[in-house]
């Protein structure tokens, strides 16, 4: 799959910037240890390949999904090989007695990243799936970041999104959240993070989901109206990798915008899909109709599409990396903007939402709108955008 030229690009985002440091990028990971949590993921095993093909010391990979974490290493001993380097796999929950055994056991690692999260903005349909995605995204990285502090890490990196950019969904707020905590925690030990947009393809995407519809036979399904930034799940690996070796204290990393890097729809993206699979897209004018005939047009080369207008919660208007008040560094990499955070936060605040969520959860009762009230709270400006509807409502 040329996942470029389906994106409508013509040209990689960070050749030049990992051309420029390359060597600094790979003498710094010959001699570190390495943890990379939420390894299996889509972003979590890019950065575990850039990282493995510069022979690190040791490089350990936790993830929570047994089955994802078994590709990973059949997926890195195909392409990749060995290293001389101590390499190791452990399926666990970041959040856990188990991996707090791990972190006692082993001799520490240089550098700590976690790419764990609950991304979905469906997660915020229903009270219970919205709290583990605060347990995921917010009270994990508290205590995976103590664990690395303990241990003596150098660094601490862990990833953020675009929504966390005047947010407007819980995901993104969630994100946001996470950003304030690591600035309370970067007073005591060096942190970075990046925030970029949709990773092409990846695991659960809209994108990925053209696969599997396509490997069963069922229509597509995809938004007219909403463009997105998109890069590629490698592109992801490589900032991830720039932002934990080469961010000073604070930073956070983000793609430039320019003419690599342009607003897509969902639904131009999935008619340049099925082209490519020498597939001709039937747009369809209900879902009903795209379920009915799909059979019959497939079998004549054809494939059923149903485009739609997005009104789900959730839905940012537009994708934006950085606000206006936050100070901005265009000049050190060539495709890449640093966000030069002061270790802004307010104690109380975050303290404060500490104990309510401990509360709600020792309750073993919440409402979701409790959670809002809370996250309104906690972040400056914060506008959830509450329609009623979910993606879960779509095909």
């Amino acid at each position: 799959m040329d996942i470029l030229s389906l994106i409508d690009r013509q040209s990689t985002l960070f050749e030049s910037d990992m051309a420029t440091h390359q060597t600094t990028l790979s003498a710094l990971v010959a001699k570190s240890r390495f943890l990379v949590i939420g390894a299996a993921g889509s972003i979590g095993q890019a950065v575990t390949r850039e990282i493995f093909k510069r022979n690190p010391r040791a490089l350990h990979a936790v993830d929570i999904s047994e089955n994802n974490m078994v590709e990973l290493v059949r997926d890195i001993r195909s392409t990749l090989g060995y290293i001389t380097g101590d390499f190791r796999t452990f399926a666990l929950d970041c959040g856990s007695l188990e991996y707090h055994s791990l972190m006692q056991a082993q001799v520490g690692y240089d550098y700590v990243l976690n790419l764990s999260a609950l991304k979905h903005v469906r997660s915020e349909k229903d009270p219970f799936t919205l709290m583990r995605m605060i347990n995921v995204n917010i009270t994990n990285t508290i205590s995976t970041l103590n664990h690395a502090q303990e241990a003596g890490a150098r660094k601490y990196f862990c990833v953020s999104t675009d929504k966390a950019a005047n947010p407007v969904n819980m995901m993104g707020g969630s994100k946001r959240i996470m950003e304030l905590f690591l600035m309370r925690a970067s007073e005591k030990m060096p942190v970075s993070t990046a925030r970029f947009a949709n990773v092409a393809f990846s695991d659960g995407s809209l994108l990925h989901g053209f696969n599997q519809r396509f490997a069963k036979r069922q229509p597509i399904a995809a938004p007219n109206d909403v463009r997105r930034y998109f890069i590629t799940p490698q592109e992801s690996g490589e900032l991830c990798l720039l932002s934990c070796l080469l961010g000073e204290n604070r930073d956070v990393f983000f793609p430039r915008l320019g003419n690599a890097l342009k607003l897509t729809r969902f639904s131009d993206i999935a008619t340049r899909y099925l082209e490519s699979l020498g597939y001709e897209p039937f747009e369809c004018d209900s879902e009903e109709e795209a379920r009915l005939r799909a059979d019959e047009l497939i079998n004549d080369h054809k494939w059923p599409v149903f485009f739609f207008k997005s009104n789900t919660t959730g839905e940012k208007d537009f994708e934006e990396f950085f606000t206006k008040d936050e100070t901005l560094d265009m000049k050190r990499f060539a495709s890449i903007g640093i966000i030069k955070n002061k270790a802004e936060y307010c104690d109380a605040q975050l303290d404060k939402f500490l104990v309510a969520i401990k509360n709600m959860r020792d309750q073993k009762k919440w409402q979701k709108s409790e959670i809002v009230d809370l996250f309104n709270a906690t972040i400056d400006g914060f506008n959830h955008k509450e329609t009623g509807k979910h993606l879960d409502n779509r095909m």
